[in-house]
């Protein structure tokens, strides 16, 4: 008896360690860098030290947040914050179906993703901070000037159902983060700032016509490619769209334990 007890606190502990691994975050010391779009000059901008989740949300995640906040359910999301795609894959409320348990969580609108980080005590993170982390590979910080680095990132644009497969899969980073590329596209919280006027990213005519056409992007050059890629999605979206390759992940500026 006491041997089965033993053994049923040992399985317990070993869900908990699964679980705080699954929502470890890392911090990401302040730098600067310059983007290679949306800005209105090429000076470098600066990221404060922050801390940033290990994985994206996954499903087993995601749905332990709809149990607790019954508006975000498939049944009850209202169309003002997702539209009727929102957690199509799921079977109800209470089923994501065939998807498995420790693959990214996709379908989600940005109020949704939003909220599930509010609920955490974190955030989305800004494009910046999104792209600060992205830009490094396993050995430097900014690996953007590296061919194997962005035919990496341009050869997963040409797969398939990459959300089908399991967080963590892919290469760790130069911070410890895993699946910024090569596994689903990201919310950001500003993922539309490239179009906004009055601050440092304003309405610049180069850009607008480089994501109104992509011809004007030279597909040789790699790095600027695999970038344009990124931006031009994320120029596509409105806040209450989802997509089946389209996930999250949150961040802090503080570092967040596991409730």
């Amino acid at each position: 008896m006491q041997k089965c007890i033993f053994i049923i606190i040992l399985f317990l502990a070993q869900i908990d360690f699964i679980a705080a691994q699954e929502s470890k975050m890392v911090p990401i010391q302040e730098g600067s860098f310059v983007p290679l779009y949306g800005t209105t000059s090429k000076k470098p901008i600066v990221v404060k030290s922050f801390f940033i989740d290990v994985y994206p949300v996954t499903n087993e995640q995601y749905l332990s947040f709809v149990k607790n906040n019954p508006a975000f359910r498939k049944s009850k999301m209202k169309e003002i914050f997702a539209d009727k795609s929102y957690l199509a894959y799921w079977k109800n409320d209470a089923d994501f179906g065939n998807a498995n348990p420790k693959s990214p969580a996709t379908n989600i609108s940005w109020y949704s993703a939003r909220k599930y980080c509010e609920c955490q005590g974190k955030r989305l993170p800004t494009m910046d901070e999104w792209e600060y982390v992205a830009m490094a590979d396993e050995k430097k910080i900014d690996a953007r000037t590296k061919s194997a680095f962005n035919s990496y990132i341009l050869s997963w644009y040409e797969k398939s159902k990459t959300y089908e497969n399991l967080v963590g899969k892919t290469f760790k980073n130069y911070w410890g983060v895993y699946d910024m590329h090569g596994l689903v596209w990201e919310w950001t919280g500003d993922f539309n700032s490239i179009f906004l006027s009055g601050e440092s990213r304003k309405d610049k005519t180069e850009d607008r016509n480089l994501f109104c056409g992509g011809a004007s992007v030279n597909a040789t050059d790699l790095m600027d490619y695999a970038a344009f890629m990124r931006y031009a999605f994320r120029g596509s979206l409105k806040a209450q769209y989802t997509t089946r390759n389209l996930g999250f992940r949150c961040a802090s500026s503080t570092n967040i334990t596991i409730k």
